[in-house]
């Protein structure tokens, strides 16, 4: 099986596979956080280790596939420290490194998850982190972010500046939901219904983890402005580093729509070569969509748990995930 194979392989499902789950995961939530289990069970593994051991499969495939360049018929040498890809793959790996090592070693308390859930994100990031090491040392990357055309870009200094604020902004939000937590742990156990105007929350005791209403920033508008700032950050990456997967023409926007409604066209969808689906879908992209559908549905839940769990206390006029708009 050659590389270019599993490339297009890992690239067609790991984008349908996100479409299929999507409905599903508006009624079926992933067992892990606020959505852990309540009963004992063997299948229940550490919340902090499970995350570190899963996000990091994800750099290492991605260092794995930079450096060899699987979809190259020689072996390059690996890019210059200066130029796009590399810049790219800094920014792939400093995310990665906050992900999967500072983030959850900066966490003071995390709910207990199931098996299934590392397990998932083994495959998941297995997928994607080949996926975007074989891109951004693929000969089409390298035509495509050739330092002469893409330092002059705008979108790729835009993308690059999404990418920034979307990455501290998903830190600056992780670190309000972090401090509730520290704050609970220093009092040994929060209680429900402070009113305290200087504090950031109202605090929630939970049997497994404390729970409150976090306050400040984007936490204004949405319920899930972490989940909002790493679209925000991916979006801005993939804009940064491939064009966009589709025509931006209505009639290009039509003839999609009109293709997924069809019986002949989801069938070329589900049983057509990989090499041929959506050949203009690169992982940037893969990976941009695949993060929306996966977080959205657990975005939508998590907020209905808050208003369910804080009732009158919540603030009305938050969103979902996306300010003002859901």
């Amino acid at each position: 099986m050659s590389n270019s194979f599993i490339y297009d392989i890992f690239r067609k499902w790991l984008f349908l596979t996100n479409i299929a789950v999507f409905p599903t995961c508006f009624v079926i939530n992933a067992p892990f956080g606020r959505f852990t289990p309540s009963k004992d069970s063997w299948f229940l593994v550490d919340g902090i280790k499970s995350w570190i051991l899963m996000e990091l499969v994800s750099p290492a495939m991605f260092i794995y596939a930079y450096t060899t360049s699987p979809l190259s018929y020689y072996d390059p040498p690996l890019p210059s420290w200066t130029s796009p890809q590399s810049i790219l793959a800094s920014l792939f790996l400093i995310h990665y490194t906050n992900r999967a090592i500072l983030s959850p070693l900066r966490t003071p308390s995390r709910s207990k998850s199931h098996l299934i859930v590392p397990l998932s994100g083994v495959l998941f990031n297995t997928m994607n982190g080949f996926l975007m090491g074989s891109y951004l040392s693929s000969p089409y990357a390298r035509m495509f972010l050739n330092p002469t055309y893409t330092f002059q870009r705008p979108s790729f200094y835009i993308g690059l500046g999404l990418w920034f604020v979307g990455f501290v902004g998903n830190i600056v939000h992780d670190e309000i939901l972090l401090d509730i937590r520290r704050n609970a742990k220093s009092k040994g156990k929060g209680k429900a219904g402070q009113d305290d105007k200087n504090k950031k929350a109202d605090a929630s005791a939970s049997e497994k983890e404390h729970y409150a209403i976090p306050y400040g920033l984007l936490y204004k508008y949405v319920s899930y402005p972490n989940y909002f700032c790493e679209w925000t950050e991916w979006f801005g990456f993939a804009l940064a580093a491939a064009p966009f997967p589709i025509e931006l023409s209505l009639s290009a926007v039509v003839k999609l729509i009109l293709s997924l409604l069809s019986v002949n066209g989801l069938k070329s969808i589900a049983f057509g070569s990989p090499k041929g689906f959506a050949p203009s879908l690169t992982p940037p992209w893969v990976f941009f969509f695949a993060e929306v559908l996966a977080m959205l549905p657990r975005a939508y839940n998590g907020h209905i748990w808050y208003k369910r769990r804080f009732g009158d206390r919540y603030p009305k006029e938050r969103k979902a995930v996306v300010p003002f708009l859901l």
